[in-house]
């Protein structure tokens, strides 16, 4: 049994651990209920815009509009969310496992692949991987990120399918259902408004004033960013939950080793107690004799 004095040692190692612990998880906490706000506010815009985009694929008129075009998947282009920091849980954990199942797929159908990095620990799971090509990496990013950063990573992909340079792209983040609940998922972006089927109600013959073309190319643009916006919250509110579960449990974990560790503590002070007694019972014994 350990000594007194090295459980007094490791009672206030764990205490300090657990002090940590219990401000994180308030931080996350306090993260967390203002990107939930967040993502629960613009939810509704962009389940229409996605619905739309959806509705307007539907129409002969626009798919020939070079963000509708739906072409043989050659080379895709993946955008994955990620954390910059770690003690999230299995945030991390569950997007990179998602990122290296398709990456296994592509490898399997010859299909070619890139990749857009968001969050540091994308970035450094990406650098360990051979054959993938790294076309952007974002870090540091706020919880809300602000039109430059969205801009600048929607253009690249942008450019990229326009160009031809690859056939679809790809955006894996994690969605946030609710506080206790999360799911890593893959969406398409480009071709737009594949990764919802509109009801036959939706799709209806529309004219485009000034033309098909004009309305199109300002609207489209808009929609789909919409999307990854989205996403980029959801991401965010789903790392700030997760983490302030992950540092929940190890504050209650932290309290049930110091429980273990006081009641081990007091049993070593008891046995050290008894002994003493049992000493002295045995020198006055011997003292009489």
């Amino acid at each position: 049994m350990a000594s007194t004095q090295a459980l007094k040692g490791r009672i206030r190692s764990v205490s300090s651990t657990k002090q940590i612990t219990k401000a994180m998880e308030l931080v996350a906490a306090s993260k967390m209920r203002r990107a939930q706000d967040a993502t629960k506010a613009s939810s509704p815009y962009t389940v229409a815009a996605t619905s739309l985009l959806a509705n307007l694929a539907g129409h002969v008129s626009v798919q020939t509009h070079p963000l509708f075009e739906q072409r043989t998947v050659k080379s895709r282009l993946f955008v994955v969310i990620a954390s910059d920091k770690g003690l999230a849980g299995a945030f991390n954990s569950n997007i990179i496992r998602m990122y290296a199942n398709e990456l296994k797929a592509d490898d399997t159908a010859g299909i070619a692949n890139k990749t857009i990095t968001i969050g540091r620990k994308a970035a450094q799971f990406v650098a360990r991987i051979k054959d993938t090509e790294v076309v952007g990496s974002y870090q540091d990013t706020p919880d809300r990120p602000d039109g430059y950063e969205l801009r600048a990573i929607l253009d690249t992909a942008k450019d990229m399918f326009e160009a031809g340079e690859v056939d679809a792209v790809d955006v894996i983040y994690t969605d946030y259902v609710s506080s206790m609940t999360q799911q890593a998922r893959i969406t398409r972006l480009l071709p737009a408004g594949i990764s919802h089927e509109p009801t036959a109600s939706e799709v209806k013959d529309v004219l485009y004033e000034p033309s098909p073309e004009e309305v199109l190319d300002g609207i489209v643009y808009r929609l789909v960013g919409a999307q990854l916006f989205q996403a980029l919250l959801d991401s965010r509110a789903s790392e700030h939950s997760m983490r302030m579960m992950a540092m929940r449990n190890a504050t209650d974990n932290a309290s049930d080793l110091i429980e273990d560790l006081t009641l081990a503590m007091n049993k070593a002070r008891q046995g050290a107690i008894t002994q003493e007694l049992s000493e002295i019972s045995g020198g006055v014994e011997a003292m009489n004799d």
